[in-house]
C-alpha cells in the first residue's frame, strides 16, 4: 500500500495559474512561489466587493484518538466531491505546525487520495508563513528585553513579563528556561519560556485580522508585560508594530494550493484548537466566500474545542454565518470511546461501539446549540465491518441525525459525492446561527456556560490565582471579551483519561491570559501546556531523503 506521501509525490500538479483561473483569481493579484504554490494579493477583496457570498460549511469531529479521525481527510474530500457534482468550491485550511510533523500526529494535509499538494511543502516550509509569525513574535521579546536592560524607560517589572518567545517545535525543555545568565551584558536575568508557534497571539491576531493595518493596529493593543505599580505595557509602547507589520506583510496574504484532483484550496494561520482558536484566518475565508460558491473549512480537534471557538470567536468577529456543519467520526474510534482496548480497534465490537456513540451524541447536542444543520460523516476505515456501519447507521436514523459515509481516503471526491450531496441540501435549509453566549455575560457566565453546554460537565473550579485574575480582568473592562478554552483536546473534560461521554465531572480552571491584541482572554485549564512536548519515538527518526532526492517518512 502507497504512504501518503507516495500519493502526493507522484500526483501530477497544475500549474497554481490554472488552479488560479478556474478559481476565477485574476492574475495580476496572484503572487508565484514557484510553479504550484501563490500567494493572492488583498486587493482581489476590492473587486469582490459587491459579490454575494457563498455558503460555508465547518467540518468539526467527535472526540479523537491520538492519531486523529480523518477530519482533514473529509474536508478535502468534501470540497472534491463538491466539484465532483460540478459545483463552484473552495476548501480553507490551516497551515499545519511542524511540531506534529516530527512528532505523533503528522501533517494537516489531509490523506490517501483526498490530499492538498504539494505535500510536502505544505507540511514543511511552505511559504514562510510560519517563520514571519516566529519571527515577529520573537522581536518582541527582544525589543522587550533589549527594552528594560536599556534604562528601563516603560518601568517594567521583570518578574511580570507575560509574553514568551516562541518556536514551532515540540520541545518541553523550553517550557521554563532562565534568560541573560551570567554576564550583566547579557540582560536583566530573569525567568522566562518558550509556547509553541501555533499558540502565540501573533498568530491569533493574524487569524482575526482584516487586512495589514488591522494586524498592525490589534498586534499594537498586545500586552506584553505589566509595571512595578501593575499597569499593563503593550506593544504599541514599545513602538515595534510597524516593524511587525513589515515581517508580516507577506505572511498576511493567503496561499492558493490545490487538491490532488485539481481543486483551488487557501491554506492560511494555523492556530492549535486545544491551546489556541483552532480556525484558519478570517482574511482566507471572506476571500473564499467571495470567489466560491460553496467553501468548505474545517476547526481543529473535536466539536467541543475548534467548533465552539469558531461558532463563538472566529464567526462572530468575522461577521460571517455558516450554513452547515459535517461532525466526522470513525467507527474505530467510537469503539474506543465505548471502553475497548486501543490496541484491538480494528475487531468487530457493536456493544463497544453502541456505547462510545454518547460521544458522538454530545457533540451533535453542542452542535444544535448554535442553530446550524448538521450531517454525521461516517469516515470509512478498511477494518470497519458491514455490521458494524449498519448498526451506526441504525443508531443514527433512530435518533433521527442525517448521516452518510465518506470514502475520500480511498476514492477522493468521488467517494465523498454522497457527502457533497447531503451537504448541499443542507444549504438549501435556513440556518439559525447564534453565538452560545453573550459578551454582556461575565466570564465566570461564559466559561460555565461552555463547560455545561458544551462539554456537558457540572460545575467549573478555579484556582486561588483564576479568582484573583477573575476580578483583575474586570476591572481592567477585558471580561467583555470572548472565551478560548484550552484544555486537553482526549475528553470533553479537561481530564484526558476519561473517555466517551463523562457525567457530573468539574472543569478546574488554573489560569487565565489576556489576549487583548486578538480580542479574547485564553482559559486555562487542567494540565494543558502551551509548548507540547515530542513523543518517546518521534516522527522524525523516521525521515529522511532518497538517493534520488525524494523525502521519505513525512505523513
Amino acid at each position: 500500500m502507497k504512504t501518503d506521501l507516495q500519493i502526493a509525490q507522484e500526483n501530477v500538479m497544475e500549474r497554481i495559474d490554472v488552479i488560479a483561473k478556474k478559481a476565477h483569481i485574476d492574475e495580476d493579484v496572484l503572487e508565484m512561489y514557484g510553479n504550484y504554490k501563490a500567494k493572492i494579493n488583498l486587493s482581489v477583496m476590492d473587486r469582490l466587493a459587491d459579490k454575494k457570498d457563498g455558503k460555508l460549511i465547518l467540518v468539526t469531529a467527535i472526540t479523537p484518538t491520538k492519531a486523529g479521525e480523518g477530519k482533514s481527510t473529509t474536508t478535502i474530500g468534501l470540497v472534491d466531491g463538491l466539484s465532483q457534482i460540478n459545483k463552484n468550491v473552495m476548501g480553507c485550511l490551516r497551515e499545519p505546525s511542524l511540531g506534529p510533523v516530527f512528532g505523533l500526529k503528522g501533517g494537516a494535509t489531509g490523506g490517501g487520495m483526498a490530499q492538498v499538494v504539494p505535500m510536502e511543502e505544505i507540511n514543511l516550509h511552505f511559504t514562510g508563513d510560519m517563520h514571519a509569525i516566529t519571527t515577529a513574535n520573537n522581536l518582541i521579546s527582544a525589543v522587550l528585553d533589549n527594552s528594560i536592560y536599556q534604562g528601563n524607560p516603560l518601568n517594567i517589572d521583570p518578574t511580570k513579563v507575560v509574553w514568551k518567545r516562541c518556536l514551532d517545535m515540540n520541545d518541553r525543555t523550553l517550557r521554563s528556561i532562565t534568560i541573560a545568565q551570567e554576564k550583566r551584558t547579557n540582560g536583566v536575568e530573569r525567568k522566562d519560556g518558550f509556547v509553541i508557534t501555533v499558540a502565540t497571539e501573533v498568530m491569533a491576531i493574524l487569524c482575526l485580522s482584516k487586512d495589514l493595518k488591522d494586524f498592525e493596529k490589534k498586534i499594537s493593543e498586545a500586552i506584553v508585560a505589566y509595571t512595578y505599580d501593575d499597569q499593563p505595557v503593550t506593544v504599541g509602547d514599545l513602538n515595534v508594530a510597524g516593524a511587525l507589520a513589515v515581517v508580516m506583510k507577506e505572511a498576511v496574504k493567503p496561499n492558493l494550493v490545490q487538491t490532488l484532483e485539481k481543486t483551488p484550496v487557501l491554506i492560511h494561520g494555523g492556530p492549535f484548537a486545544n491551546i489556541a482558536h483552532g480556525c484558519n484566518s478570517i482574511i482566507a475565508t471572506r476571500m473564499a466566500l467571495k470567489l466560491a460558491d460553496y467553501v468548505v473549512t474545517e476547526a481543529g480537534f473535536g466539536a467541543d474545542l475548534g467548533a465552539e471557538k469558531f461558532m463563538d470567536i472566529k464567526c462572530r468577529k468575522a461577521e460571517i454565518k455558516p450554513n452547515a456543519v459535517v461532525v466526522v467520526a470513525t467507527i474505530r474510534a467510537l469503539k474506543m470511546h465505548g471502553g475497548m482496548d486501543k490496541n484491538e480497534l480494528t475487531q468487530e465490537n457493536i456493544p463497544a461501539l453502541l456505547e462510545g456513540v454518547k460521544n458522538l451524541e454530545r457533540h451533535i447536542q453542542s452542535i444544535k446549540e448554535y442553530g446550524v444543520p448538521y450531517v454525521v460523516a461516517i469516515n470509512k476505515f478498511a477494518k470497519d465491518t458491514p455490521e458494524e456501519v449498519k448498526a451506526l447507521f441504525d443508531w443514527c436514523k433512530e435518533n433521527g441525525h442525517p448521516v452518510v459515509e465518506s470514502d475520500a481516503w480511498a476514492n477522493g471526491g468521488k467517494g465523498a459525492v454522497d457527502l457533497a450531496n447531503a451537504v448541499v441540501e443542507l444549504c438549501e435549509q435556513p440556518s439559525n446561527y447564534h453565538p452560545l453566549y453573550e459578551l454582556d455575560q461575565t466570564l465566570e457566565s461564559k466559561i460555565e456556560t461552555i463547560v455545561t453546554r458544551i462539554y456537558g460537565g457540572k460545575e467549573v473550579v478555579f484556582s486561588e490565582e483564576a479568582q484573583a485574575q477573575l476580578e483583575l480582568f474586570k476591572s481592567m473592562g477585558w471580561d467583555k471579551l470572548p472565551v478560548c478554552m484550552a484544555k486537553t483536546p482526549s475528553s470533553l473534560s479537561d481530564d484526558d483519561k476519561l473517555i466517551g461521554r463523562p457525567e457530573g465531572f468539574d472543569i478546574h480552571v488554573k489560569e487565565l491570559r489576556i489576549s487583548k491584541g486578538a480580542g479574547f482572554v485564553v482559559v486555562l485549564t487542567g494540565n494543558i501546556m502551551t509548548m507540547p512536548g515530542l513523543p518517546k519515538v518521534p516522527a522524525a527518526l523516521n525521515m529522511g531523503v532518497h538517493d534520488s532526492g525524494e523525502s521519505y517518512g513525512i505523513f
